[in-house]
């Protein structure tokens, strides 16, 4: 009996076999009622499921975020590749991935540069489905792009999921790879690292890039290091900018707008009235109603936020409201931290 017993006590509940008919007299009913006794005790819990893709804590382990209160509040998710070497974890990101990204990521001849797509990518695909409170599979989002190249959600014709104005724009340098969320508002986010190296002369580089006043604005400072790294918060900024367009550089020439960074309103953009290339024409999509954010990150980055800003189609430009920046930093399943109100989040304007 005592074998029986340990038996039952190892076999999963729905696989008992049925307990034995009374008709098997006294001793039969006493093992009977010790059987329904061991059907109804509860057995071990079983070991939490392994941290992966169908791993039981997968959504659980995505926190969700605080709501986008705005359409002038923008919250931007962050990871540093170099601190993500843990294959296992690795191999779990890349199963969030589309046949199509694990392709473009395999095709990447440098190991470095295939972790980053694959990364990047999970990163988006996991930050999207916190702002839809994971109700969709990271795995499940489908992207389409614009006639510029620019992706955007492709949301599922399921009318049980309501479509949500989410827009989204993914940055990435060596050394970090972010992404910024909005609501109602398109965005460009653009990062560069402040000890970047160029392989040109800067003033050259702005010559060729810039507009003449943002290069009489380098011109004017003295100190090789102060102007390189203005030189980075201009490109960033510009970068940004195209990027919340939705055109990228071939759409939108950074030489035919400028970016003024000392205004008593912020940051602000203005159109060249004579592009510098003649040949260069009809970009009348360009407009001066956007809002930016210049941040420094870890103390290693320079970062750009461009939002869509429609305060001046009210006639409220002269009461410039900022944008309301929340960051985290992230290992996706794994720990989120709040670096906004941190020494590692540092607004410049």
């Amino acid at each position: 009996m005592h074998r029986r017993l340990l038996r039952c006590r190892a076999m999963p509940l729905l696989q008992l076999p049925p307990p034995p008919q009374r008709a098997l007299g006294v001793s039969g009913s006493r093992m009977d009622h010790r059987l329904l006794r061991c059907r109804v005790m509860p057995l071990q819990p079983p070991p939490p499921p392994p941290l992966g893709v169908s791993g039981g804590r997968l959504f659980a382990s995505l926190s969700p975020p605080p709501p986008l209160q705005s359409r002038r509040e923008v919250h931007v998710w962050y990871l540093c590749p170099d601190e993500l070497n843990d294959q296992s974890q690795l191999n779990m990101y890349e199963e969030l991935l589309s046949p199509d990204e694990r392709k473009y990521a395999a095709s990447m001849k440098v190991p470095a540069l295939r972790k980053d797509a694959m990364l990047s990518r999970a990163l988006l695909r996991t930050t999207l489905s916190r702002y839809t409170d994971c109700k969709i599979d990271p795995r499940s989002f489908e992207f389409k792009k614009n006639e510029f190249g620019k992706p955007e959600i492709l949301w599922p014709p399921d009318n049980s999921i309501v479509e949500r104005p989410l827009h989204f724009n993914i940055s990435h340098t060596t050394s970090l790879i972010a992404c910024g969320i909005a609501m109602h508002a398109h965005i460009g986010i653009d990062i560069e690292e402040k000890k970047r190296n160029t392989t040109k002369n800067i003033l050259s580089l702005a010559r060729r890039y810039f507009t003449p006043s943002e290069v009489d604005y380098l011109i004017a400072i003295s100190d090789s290091d102060v102007q390189r790294k203005e030189f980075l918060k201009l490109w960033t900024l510009k970068e940004a900018y195209v990027k919340a367009l939705g055109r990228g550089f071939s759409g939108a020439p950074f030489n035919t707008f400028s970016i003024m960074l000392e205004t008593s309103k912020g940051i602000r953009i203005s159109k060249v009235s004579k592009v510098c290339d003649d040949s260069i024409s009809g970009f009348d999509h360009l407009s001066d109603n956007w809002q930016f954010t210049l941040a420094e990150l870890n103390s290693s980055h320079y970062m750009s936020v461009c939002i869509e800003d429609d305060s001046r189609k009210q006639g409220l430009e002269n009461t410039p409201v900022p944008v309301g920046l929340k960051v985290w930093k992230t290992i996706p399943f794994v720990e989120d931290t709040l670096v906004s109100g941190t020494d590692a989040l540092k607004l410049i304007s």
